[in-house]
């Protein structure tokens, strides 16, 4: 849960590195706060099947698309790589997986133009 809320303080945030762990646990609780606001409108009847959205998981998916994109421009520059990588995702099936492998590769070591390795200033 820390790792969800330390993303949502870096609200804007587009400069820096994020963790591959910080990323996944953000998609993570992500993943699971849509699924129970999803079932939170369906038993309320605020469920709209044509666009696949009910209020409260709309309200959302508004709340968190900026630091969703935030934390994803981090995560690519903790990879070595730009954030406007995160454009490819357009691309149908074929951005979005190439993405995927971009987000679940480590960490490069040291410090790169984005900054210091987060993983390696981390005190145990």
């Amino acid at each position: 849960m820390s790792w969800y809320l330390e993303v949502l303080k870096k609200y804007a945030v587009f400069s820096g590195r994020a963790r591959r762990k910080e990323y996944w646990f953000f998609a993570l609780f992500n993943i699971i706060a849509i699924l129970v606001l999803g079932l939170v409108d369906n038993m309320a009847g605020m469920f709209n099947a044509e666009i696949g959205l009910g209020l409260l998981s709309g309200l959302y998916y508004l709340a968190i698309v900026v630091p969703s994109i935030a934390v994803s421009v981090r995560r690519l520059h903790d990879t070595g790589r730009t954030g406007w990588w995160v454009l490819i995702a357009f691309f149908p099936l074929v951005g979005a997986l190439i993405l995927l492998v971009f987000m679940v590769m480590d960490s490069k070591p040291g410090t790169n133009q984005y900054g210091d390795n987060p993983k390696e200033t981390v005190v145990a």
